[in-house]
Parts: structure tokens; C-alpha cells; sequence
């Protein structure tokens, strides 16, 4: 049935082991410390669990260079306890999705020190290699201001090697089909050790053929289908959930005509028009993308996301519309990143809680399933102290105990917020629990919300007229169900008159507030929102007025 597609009504929390909790007082975190707070996670209403990489590394750049693909590093423990970890998640009806990091390995992993060893090694084809500098050897770099260089000299090797990121992340050669066997090799052990699926790193670049000096690369979607028909053949319901951050004209490369590409995929595009929507109080723009993004197969599902791991990144906004978040969210050059983006948590951005609770009621109510960062939840900050994307993976303030309950260690992966108003002593676990009206508390009733809402995973959805383009407003219709959601992006209040086609009388019943409005004698909706405000409404069938028809999507 097409009700046993699990993530169209998931609520997924995005963590990094290294940053949640330090159960063996190493500084790091690490499997035994996550699986003490499945509880916490549990209770928070998360059904499933997106892991940031955890196995072997040299860590130059937060565990996306890997060594080894079969294995946990030493310093968040062993292979026991993943599978301790997963035995534990399990119980508690919690998926787990893990990073499957394949555009590159780290310069430390044995297949490419043989690579470089000689032409005739068994890895040199399994990477990308040219004998001469190419021309394009500075350009297309992801990280720019930060990154050099895309290819670069290996003496041993006598050759430029390709790297789309840094130069110790050096690209697999996904032409090869040995290459790409072995990928299907470590996707299979991972999902026998029980992991739901995989968040696929990026996308768009593990499927270019890259080649020295050539303008454009060739884009191979076959290597999706292949990746995707392993996936299903292995475990029926594991998905792909994947990072492109493409135009929307491509999103249907990605998740496939006939829907046998990835089955999830963050909307970045629709994230950078809400924070400029947030920025500016202009719905419209988002509104055009949220239309843009409109059309997918019915298995395939948007990832709508806030902020995560990454800078917030803004380079598909226009240069007016980009300086307009800038100039809001990140004025300071110390705040911003490679020419494009704003390296802050959500909270010190928005800078006060009507604000964040706006967000996060418009993440949670867009088409899609909603993913949250680790440390949101409670409104954490960041520390600009720390280089380039550091500045938001601090970590997990449990407490007001020393290092912020996380670890008793004296130095730690990086180093808690200890001063300002996001200091652990004041934004932590343990106080917000306590606090009805906490962040934490809050987000936790609109995650049971979102989870009572399955319209939204699943239902056909349009756009509402509200008569202010400060006023975003859409409604949701399945199976006998409609759902209508209001959010005011400006600091002033709105009376918002809506024609839902309703008879007189029908009416409107607040899932957040103990109201229920009645349609008039000419079936419209009078609706008063605050500024900032969100309002959550159910109501009776609107399938048949909002779309022309009570047929139900397949």
C-alpha cells in the first residue's frame, strides 16, 4: 500500500555524534552516549535519526574524509556499539539513516595511497587523474575564498588529481563500475547492520564525469537508478534522501521520471526564498518557489529544513534578495561564508523567540517532511570564534553542569558556549524540561502536531489568497481531511478574510488554540493573526472546492 511509505510522515533529527553526547569522558561523543538520550529523542516525538559520518577519518573536515567505509571510528567507539546503538533505536520504533559519503574518500584511505603509487595500481582508475595541469585547475571549487584549486600535483603519482572539495578529499571515479560495486557493497553492509537508508552527500557531483578543462561535465542519472534499484533489492522500504541544491527545473533528474530516483531531497531552493521571507516579510518569492517545486511523483517527498549542518546557503537568491538576508541575519563579514552564505545557529539569527517559533511553525506546515538540527529544539546559539563551519556544531547543552552535561572531559571536540545569553547555563535540557512554556516544550507539541497532521506528508496541497503578501497562506486536502495554515511574516497584525468556498456556519477549528471560527452567509473565514503569528486550522472536505474534485492522490 502506499501508506507503507514511512517518510512521508517522519520527523527526522539530524545529529553529529561527535557533538551529542560523551558517555567515556574523552572529550568526544560518542554510540553509548547517543543511545543514553534515545529517551530523550523519543519523547521529543523523532521517529527517525540522520547521523552524521562516524567512521574511520583523519578528520580534517568534520568526518566527510573517510578512511574506511566499513567501520566506526575509535573515538565514538566500536562496531559493538553501533549495533548496541541500533538494537536500542529499534526498541523504541526510531529509523536510523546514516551519511553515505561516495564523491570522495580522504587522501589517507589505502585505495588512494595505492592509487598514487603507480599507473598500473589496482586503484589508479578509481580515481579521477590528468597528466598535465588542466586549465580549469582553479575553478568550480565549492568552498571558494577557503579552496584553491580543484585539481592538484601528487609527486608520488606524477599527476593532477581531481577534487571537487578540499585537496585531501580526493573524487572517486564513479565512470569505473568497480567503483560504483563497491558502493553498493557498503550501502549493503550498512543496511544488513540495520540503518533505514542513506542521506547521499553531494549528489550532483557523484554523478558528473569530470574531465581536465572540459566547460560542463556529463551528468549521469543512470548511477541514481543504479544506486536505487540496489537499495530496494536489499531493503524495500529503505530510501535515499538526497543533497542536491539544484534549480527546480532539474529536481526531476533526481528523484526520476517514474519515480525510481531518490525518494527524499532538501528543498533548498524553497529554504533560502523563506529565510528571505523571513528577512523581508515578502512572501511572494517563496510562494513562486513553493510552486516551482510543486510537481513530483507520488513516492518522491521534499526534506524542508531550517538550518543544519552547513552554512545557510543563499547563492540561488538574487544579489538584491541575498544582501536583503545579509543585511538581517548575517551583517557582520564574520558572519558570512564563501561569498554566499551566513554561518550562525537559527536562534542568535532571529534574535527572539516569536521569530523562531514563525520558522519552525512554517518548516513544520511546507509539503514535505520536516528535518531538524540537534540543538534547536532549545534554541542553541553558535561561536564565531571558531573557523568556517564550526561555528554551529558546538556541543549538545544537556545541563547546567560543567561542559554543559555533555562530557566530563576538560577539552572537548569543540569548545561549549559558555558566555552571552546562549551560554549552556542558560540554554540547556535540563531547565527547558522544566519550563511549560519552554522553546523545548513548544517543540515538542508542534512536532505532535505535525505527526497529527499526515495531510501534509501525503495530501495535494494549494496556496491561499489572504489578501497581504506579508501573509502566507495554504491549504492541504486528503482522504475526507483539509488542513489550513496562516503565517504572518510581518511585526503587524491582520484580519484575513478567506473564501474557501464553505457554506455558512462550517467551520474553521484551531489546533493550537481552544477557538473554532464559523464561516458567514457568504462562506468566508474572518481570521485575526498577531504579528509573527502562526495559525494551525482543521476543517471539513475542501478537496472538491480547492481542487476541483474529492479524488484522493494515488
Amino acid at each position: 500500500m502506499i501508506e507503507d511509505l514511512w517518510y512521508k510522515n517522519a520527523i527526522i533529527y539530524s545529529l553529529d555524534l561527535e557533538t551529542f553526547m560523551d558517555v567515556n569522558s574523552d572529550g568526544t561523543g560518542d554510540f553509548e552516549g547517543l543511545a543514553r538520550r534515545l529517551d530523550y529523542l523519543h519523547a521529543l516525538g523523532v521517529d527517525t535519526i540522520w547521523l552524521a559520518p562516524f567512521q574511520p577519518t583523519p578528520n580534517k573536515d568534520n568526518g566527510y574524509d573517510i578512511s574506511d567505509y566499513y567501520g566506526v571510528d575509535p573515538r565514538h567507539g566500536s562496531s559493538g556499539n553501533f549495533v548496541e546503538f541500533m538494537h536500542q533505536a529499534n526498541k523504541r520504533g526510531i529509523k536510523v539513516i546514516i551519511d553515505l559519503v561516495v564523491n570522495h574518500t580522504s587522501d589517507q584511505h589505502p585505495w588512494f595511497q595505492d592509487a598514487r603509487s603507480s599507473k598500473d595500481a589496482k586503484h589508479r582508475d578509481w580515481y579521477v587523474w590528468s597528466e598535465e595541469k588542466p586549465s580549469d585547475w582553479d575553478e568550480g571549487m565549492v568552498f571558494p575564498g577557503v579552496q584553491k584549486a580543484t585539481w592538484t600535483y601528487d609527486k608520488k603519482a606524477k599527476a593532477y588529481y581531481f577534487h571537487r572539495f578540499y585537496e585531501f578529499q580526493p573524487d572517486l571515479n564513479m565512470d569505473n563500475p568497480e567503483v560504483r560495486a563497491e558502493i553498493q557493497r557498503i550501502m549493503g553492509f550498512w543496511l544488513e547492520l540495520g540503518v533505514a537508508g542513506f542521506r547521499v552527500d553531494a549528489v550532483p557531483f557523484i554523478l558528473e564525469s569530470p574531465a581536465p578543462g572540459k566547460a560542463k561535465p556529463t551528468m549521469n542519472f543512470e548511477y541514481l537508478r543504479e544506486m536505487r534499484r540496489f537499495l530496494q533489492w536489499r531493503r524495500g522500504d529503505a530510501v535515499l534522501l538526497g543533497e542536491a541544491n539544484v534549480l527546480p527545473e532539474e529536481n526531476q533528474k533526481y528523484f526520476g521520471h517514474e519515480g525510481d530516483g531518490i525518494q527524499l531531497m532538501f528543498n533548498f531552493y524553497v529554504n533560502q526564498h523563506a529565510f528571505y521571507a523571513l528577512a523581508s516579510a515578502d512572501t511572494e518569492p517563496l510562494a513562486k518557489a513553493l510552486e516551482s517545486t510543486k510537481e513530483l511523483f507520488f513516492t518522491a517527498q521534499w526534506a524542508q529544513f531550517l538550518r543544519n549542518h552547513d552554512e545557510l546557503d543563499l547563492g540561488r537568491l538574487t544579489e538584491k534578495q541575498r544582501q536583503k538576508v545579509f543585511s538581517r541575519f548575517g551583517p557582520d563579514k564574520n558572519m558570512q561564508l564563501y561569498d554566499r552564505g551566513i554561518r550562525r545557529r537559527l536562534s542568535p539569527m532571529l534574535g527572539n523567540r516569536q521569530q523562531v517559533e514563525l520558522a519552525y511553525s512554517l518548516m513544520f506546515s511546507l509539503p514535505g517532511t520536516p528535518v531538524i538540527r540537534y540543538g534547536d529544539e532549545i534554541g542553541m546559539g553558535d561561536d564565531l570564534s571558531l573557523n568556517e563551519r564550526d561555528a554551529v556544531r558546538t556541543p549538545m547543552q544537556w545541563s547546567s553542569d560543567p561542559q554543559a552535561g555533555f562530557s566530563r572531559a576538560d577539552k572537548l571536540v569543540h569548545p561549549v558556549i559558555d558566555e552571552g545569553p546562549y551560554a549552556y547555563d542558560h540554554v540547556n535540557v535540563e531547565n527547558q524540561r522544566r519550563d511549560p512554556g519552554s522553546l523545548l516544550n513548544w517543540m515538542t507539541s508542534l512536532i505532535r502536531l505535525r505527526k497529527e497532521c499526515p495531510e501534509i506528508g501525503w495530501g495535494k496541497w494549494k496556496l491561499l489568497k489572504t489578501g497581504y503578501s506579508e501573509v502566507l497562506g495554504i491549504c492541504y486536502s486528503w482522504k475526507g481531511n483539509s488542513l489550513v495554515v496562516l503565517h504572518n511574516f510581518n511585526e503587524k497584525a491582520y484580519e484575513i478574510v478567506l473564501n474557501l468556498n464553505q457554506g455558512p456556519g462550517e467551520k474553521l477549528i484551531d489546533l493550537m488554540k481552544n477557538y473554532e471560527g464559523e464561516a458567514d452567509s457568504k462562506g468566508n473565514q474572518h481570521i485575526t493573526i498577531e504579528a509573527y503569528g502562526y495559525r494551525w486550522f482543521r476543517t471539513g472536505d475542501l478537496s472538491y472546492q480547492m481542487f476541483g474534485d474529492d479524488s484522493e492522490k494515488p
